[in-house]
């Protein structure tokens, strides 16, 4: 596997590196495996300290970690400083609320004594993440993960690798001790190998449902737990008294972010017929107002592709699209850049039958539907493989609420934009993955919840709900 920082606007290679060797793995879990036993007798607070110094680290290193992620993969620099200092967020909210978290829980037992429930780490885990937000990917399992306890080994986008190697050297610099994050530039072969390693006890991806059943197959093998973030189609229900402006001003930023790259991107607008013309033609204004450009220049607001197998792959889907009946009422057109630009493009006329109805897109692509009643909007939002997140846009707040609720997805949001903050769970059903990041659930994802019982002598005739031990002859 090669792993290169490839410039999609220049299409310039900027920098190789080697591949991990087989005792570099090796190294990297015993040396985690080292460190998780230290981490047993260091007080999470401590661990806490050094979240804090990390968050510190990452904003004093923000301008050179942005513009590393805006070269590496062609992110708008705007939205590269706004996922560095998510991370510094992140990194900052577990610190602060990950050791009361993790405190132990009393629980009611009719038991003879007291019960509660530890949280205890449990082993080095495996990261596998994408490129589309190389620095967010890896803190949003890294910082909920280090509170508990457990080391981390990462293996990450083969097209991202100056990002991953820059942030495990900004965590070894803030203080994290040697082993808490491991960058590793693996072949999958060689993940599959950790994965199947004693010293290895969960497995944390985010990718490709293909990367997914690869992972998730070889953990099941080997007993070992994993959380899933896969693909998504989500969608963006307009009801018919929404407030179009809002609607809107939404929409486009919420397709065309990150170049439309973006697992959680509104990939399906189903609009109620009532405002559905009034929202292809503004939808079109938005999407004809971006400028494409040097993702590194303030002034412009499209982004190449990550890579140019990305467009071309993305092209496909729309000519498949297109041959199975979709119209292009705008986009389609080649830009005349040399980056790897794709220009929006709005299809509509999508029968269940075409291809675009059932296969992610993972680009400036929106797919517009017509529909004349909420339950046909709520059975097209469900007919989909994916279940990851959407959005419903109603006149009313609560009814929203109540539409989002027959969606099913892992995350809705009403009358806003979506958001990825450390306080809020993050993660899909279907196949879109499971387990979630983020928030307690997150912290929660890979510990060791320990029930501890103390009694002060035995209890014989209390002992499990009333079954009493037989006394021998």
């Amino acid at each position: 596997m090669a792993y290169q920082t490839i410039n999609p606007y220049t299409n310039e290679v900027v920098k190789e590196y080697p591949d991990a060797t087989d005792q570099q793995l090796e190294e990297a879990l015993q040396t985690g495996k080292d460190l998780y036993e230290e981490f047993k007798t260091q007080a999470v607070k401590e661990r806490g300290k050094i979240l804090h110094n990390v968050a510190a680290k990452i904003r004093e290193k923000s301008d050179e970690l942005a513009r590393t992620c805006t070269i590496e993969m062609g992110k708008l620099l705007t939205e590269a400083q706004g996922e560095v200092e998510l991370c510094a967020v992140i990194a900052d909210w577990f610190a602060d609320h990950g050791e009361e978290m993790l405190k132990p829980e009393e629980i009611e037992t009719i038991a003879h004594g007291k019960a509660e429930i530890q949280h205890h780490a449990t082993g080095v885990l495996m990261m596998v993440e994408p490129w589309n937000f190389p620095y967010y990917q890896i803190m949003r399992v890294f910082a909920p993960n280090f509170m508990v306890g457990n080391p981390m080994i990462l293996k990450h986008a083969s097209n991202t690798p100056s990002s991953a190697q820059m942030m495990a050297d900004v965590i070894s610099e803030a203080g994290a001790p040697k082993g808490s994050l491991t960058n590793l530039f693996l072949s999958y072969d060689q993940v599959t190998e950790a994965i199947g390693d004693s010293r290895v006890q969960g497995v944390a991806l985010t990718g490709s449902e293909r990367g997914g059943e690869s992972v998730a197959s070889a953990a099941g093998k080997n007993l070992k737990k994993t959380t899933m973030e896969l693909g998504g189609m989500d969608p963006f229900l307009v009801l018919d008294d929404a407030n179009m402006d809002d609607v809107i001003d939404i929409a486009w930023r919420s397709r065309l972010y990150n170049a439309g790259q973006e697992c959680t991107s509104s990939k399906r607008f189903i609009v109620m017929e009532d405002v559905y013309d009034e929202f292809v033609e503004r939808l079109k204004e938005n999407f004809s107002k971006v400028k494409p450009g040097d993702p590194l220049d303030p002034k412009t607001t499209l982004a190449p592709m990550n890579s140019k197998k990305a467009k071309e792959d993305l092209q496909d889907q729309v000519d498949e699209a297109v041959q199975a009946g979709a119209k292009v009422v705008y986009g389609n057109e080649p830009i005349d850049l040399p980056g790897q630009f794709f220009m929006p493009t709005i299809l509509t006329d999508i029968d269940r039958d075409n291809p675009a109805h059932t296969t992610e897109m993972f680009g400036p692509v929106g797919v517009v539907y017509k529909v004349a009643t909420e339950k046909e909007a709520i059975e097209l939002a469900n007919d989909s493989s994916y279940g990851l997140g959407g959005i419903v846009f109603a006149g009313d707040s609560d009814h929203g609420a109540e539409v989002a609720a027959q969606i099913e997805t892992g995350m809705v949001f009403v009358n806003s934009f979506r958001y990825s903050l450390p306080e809020l769970p993050f993660g899909g059903v279907k196949r879109s993955g499971y387990g979630r990041e983020m928030s307690r659930l997150g912290q929660m994802a890979f510990v060791n919840e320990k029930l501890i019982l103390k009694a002060d002598k035995p209890d014989m005739n209390n002992l499990a709900g009333g079954l009493v031990a037989t006394d021998p002859e």
